[in-house]
């Protein structure tokens, strides 16, 4: 039998397969899994166990960009800026949502 631990997280965690690799994202606020208004701006922690990975990334999510504000910083002549595969996996969840990687180079 499950333990009601396993079934009812305290923190969130989501398991991920992102190119065919497994690792783990999660989040230290508890609020994240009962308060929407959490779902503002918030902190999650990405760890994929990957041998380029270093160290656990520290993502800033921000759900209520503006679209528009991103366009601004792309260049205009560019073909159009891709994404990392992380942050659309991240935006199946926050559609729309801007992710800051705090100064680590997106890695995957």
């Amino acid at each position: 039998q499950v333990s009601p631990g396993l079934r009812t997280p305290r923190l969130p965690v989501w398991l991920c397969s992102v190119l065919g690799r497994h690792s783990v994202l999660f989040g230290t606020d508890s609020r994240l899994l009962s308060d929407w208004k959490s779902e503002r701006t918030f902190h999650l922690y990405f760890y994929s166990g990957q041998q380029e990975q270093t160290q656990t990334a520290h993502l800033t999510i921000d759900t209520h960009s503006h679209h528009w504000e991103e366009a601004q910083r792309e260049d205009p002549c560019s073909p159009g800026k891709r994404h990392p595969a992380l942050e659309m996996a991240i935006r199946t969840k926050w559609a729309g949502a801007t992710v800051s990687w705090n100064g680590t180079d997106p890695f995957f």
